[in-house]
């Protein structure tokens, strides 16, 4: 039984690498399911999958540990490695008692901002010393992607102590001139906070964090940013003023101020980017980028965030980047419909203008 589910399933991941699909489905009553360019295509040649199968997938992929956890939390993650073309990033659930899987394409290369589409001016904040940067955005627009191009660019041009804090570890980095520690939590560390923590007696330069998701966190991340530390990480928000919002209200009224006068001085830049289908075929980024000078640190200290998108618009001198303008900019140059670009516009009105 053990050898056929293996055989099942290497073909399926055969089938995701074959079509340039960024996902797989697999849940019981579907067939598997694949997310080519952004949309849900089912694979009508494979049977439909039941209760028995995709519980047999999973016990067959999962780490045996994180297996045995499955039936208590009903929801587990990990990564996978398909041979040595590609590794998954896996979460398994659970729905009307059966389980489910969805599994993202980690691809084995790390590529290059140029191949991503990804604006040149990404490539100063690889160079930075010190500085808090994230890249925001929703699920599944190549945040995860982003960052790992920003480390390999560091690794490929400096010598750093670079440690990375993932759940679970995702691309896996060939060490050039840095000396590179990739921690999943879990496994190497209780959780994000903690190897943060553990992080300021490591000698580390570059800290790379999966993602914020609490107080704690945030508070570390920032910490060491202000203390000599280069911090990469990744929020799901929609944009740099939403993120600053965010990253503020995660602390009680009587710390609010004091964490705006850190952020203001600790931010390097956020970066938040959409994938967009291409006329052509495939997925191209659109983005804003706010790069924080003066202007923009006195308004995130004094509370005044609704008015950073602003600066933004305003200070494309400076290498900062409007998300309207580059998705009007990809309308333009014919690479997207203008169908697509208004549907993920910050503000409609200011697209069109730019048009």
């Amino acid at each position: 039984m053990n050898e056929a589910v293996d055989a099942s399933l290497k073909a399926l991941f055969d089938t995701v690498v074959a079509e340039g699909a960024s996902d797989l489905h697999l849940s019981a009553g579907n067939n598997p399911i694949l997310r080519i360019s952004g949309s849900l295509v089912p694979l009508l040649q494979h049977p439909v999958l039941t209760p028995e199968m995709t519980i047999a997938y999973l016990k067959s992929i999962a780490p045996s540990h994180r297996f045995e956890r499955f039936a208590s939390e009903q929801a587990i993650d990990f990564s996978y490695a398909h041979t040595t073309k590609a590794r998954f990033r896996v979460n398994g659930y659970t729905v009307q008692g059966a389980a489910a899987i969805a599994m993202r394409l980690i691809p084995h290369e790390i590529r290059t901002f140029e191949s991503l589409n990804l604006p040149p001016i990404l490539e100063v904040f690889s160079q930075r010393s010190q500085g808090f940067f994230l890249v925001v955005g929703p699920v599944g627009q190549g945040k995860s992607t982003t960052l790992a191009t920003i480390i390999d660019r560091i690794n490929e041009t400096r010598a750093e102590h670079i440690v990375t804090i993932e759940d679970p570890v995702e691309y896996i980095f060939e060490q050039k001139k840095s000396l590179i520690h990739q921690r999943e939590v879990h496994i190497d560390t209780p959780d994000f906070h903690s190897a943060l923590n553990s992080a300021f007696r490591e000698d580390v330069n570059v800290i790379m964090v999966g993602e914020m998701r609490n107080q704690e966190t945030i508070s570390s991340a920032v910490t060491a940013a202000e203390t000599g530390h280069l911090v990469l990480s990744t929020l799901h928000t929609n944009n740099a003023a939403q993120t600053i919002d965010r990253i503020i209200d995660m602390f009680p009224p009587n710390q609010q101020d004091q964490v705006r006068v850190q952020l203001a001085g600790s931010l390097a830049g956020i970066f938040s980017q959409r994938l967009i289908p291409r006329i052509a075929g495939g997925q191209l980024p659109a983005y804003e980028l706010l790069i924080n000078n003066s202007a923009v640190s006195n308004l995130i200290r004094e509370g005044r965030t609704h008015e950073i998108t602003t600066v933004i618009q305003t200070s494309s001198q400076e290498g900062m980047i409007d998300m309207d303008r580059s998705l009007a900019e990809l309308v333009r140059r014919g690479e997207v419909t203008i169908e697509h670009a208004y549907e993920r516009a910050n503000d409609p009105k200011t697209f069109e203008r730019y048009l």
